[in-house]
């Protein structure tokens, strides 16, 4: 018997008041959240099950209030029962991004969600310590999950004292990079799994709670680097660049040249796909998800592009090519 679930439906009916009503899964999630469509005779809704003992839905709410506030399209709260870990929140439909993303679309759709990104940077200009700090601590840990979970657990790869060290020289330089950059309010996870496609202020934006205040060039790698759908390099770098000429006019702090702007998106696009390869094996071993495993060789594929490129990444090249992740 799923006890949380039980609760769920005795919380939406007994202190929610919601009537009648069906309940199904909306979608699957990489953390320990659930979220359950909730259907009644007038609407459409979605319930959240975060267990208090994993996840504190404290700074879903605050973000959610602030994003609203300042325009942008995302669940509406309607009721919250922080003790229990409980949200009701307003459906913004089941149009993925992921799946409506093709050539006669992806111009518009990229367009709205680089649009947004335009609102939510700009306003980290008026209020920068809003959100936590996306801080060399928290960059070193991601890049840690790369070498625990992936290298160490799913590839078995025993770094040679050689490559251990060029490895720290490498998460030393991507760190550097980051901490570098112009800092806005970053969504953390601004991709094509977490944006809708909606009829009215296109996109809505899902799972944002864990933002932060970190690089400028983090949530427009995450959105044209996905993880999950691929372009060709030369699209992306002309759509990036037109980022950068319109976060110019918009007088947000991504600095004149357009060529350390663009090594900036490279390099934090590899801080970025190193976390998620990491996170996508843990998944697998701790959590038994193993759906993620799949999309392992495109974010690393990124990584190992990219390295190629540059002479100080270049011990990250060869260690993805003896992980055998690529095929």
């Amino acid at each position: 018997m799923d006890k949380r679930l039980a609760s769920l439906e005795a919380w939406l009916r007994d202190s929610v008041g919601l009537g009648a009503f069906s309940i199904r899964p909306a979608s699957a999630d990489a953390s320990f959240r659930r979220y359950f469509r909730v259907t009644t005779a007038h609407t459409s809704l979605i319930a959240m099950d975060a267990p208090p003992e994993k996840e504190d839905v404290s700074s879903f709410v605050q973000v959610a209030h602030r994003l609203a506030a300042i325009g942008l399209n995302v669940p509406r709260l309607i009721e919250c029962d922080p003790e229990s870990g409980f949200l009701l929140l307003t459906d913004l439909g089941e149009r993925l991004y992921l799946r409506n993303l093709g050539e006669s679309t992806v111009e518009r759709l990229y367009g709205d969600a680089l649009g947004a990104l335009i609102v939510l940077q700009a306003a980290s200009v008026s209020e920068p310590d809003f959100l936590p700090p996306y801080d060399r601590a928290l960059l070193d840990y991601e890049m840690g999950l790369f070498s625990q979970w992936f290298l160490g657990r799913h590839a078995a790869v025993q770094l040679t004292d050689e490559e251990r060290t060029g490895l720290e020289r490498v998460f030393d330089s991507l760190a550097s990079s980051a901490l570098e950059q112009p800092t806005v309010w970053v969504h953390r996870d601004y991709h094509s799994r977490n944006l809708m496609v909606t009829e009215r202020n296109n996109p809505g934006i899902l799972d944002f709670q864990d933002a932060v205040s970190g690089p400028v060039t983090y949530d427009l790698v995450s959105l044209l680097r996905d993880c999950y759908v691929s372009w060709p390099r030369e699209r992306v770098e002309d759509w990036a660049k037109g980022y950068h000429d319109l976060a110019v006019q918009s007088g947000l702090p991504v600095g004149d040249d357009v060529g350390l702007f663009l090594e900036w998106f490279d390099r934090m696009g590899v801080q970025r796909h190193l976390k998620a390869a990491g996170i996508f094996a843990r998944l697998n071993y701790r959590d038994g998800k193993p759906d993620y495993l799949r999309d392992i060789p495109r974010t690393l594929g990124y990584v190992h592009d990219v390295a190629g490129r540059y002479r100080d990444l270049a011990p990250l090249a060869s260690l993805i090519e003896r992980s055998g992740a690529l095929g």
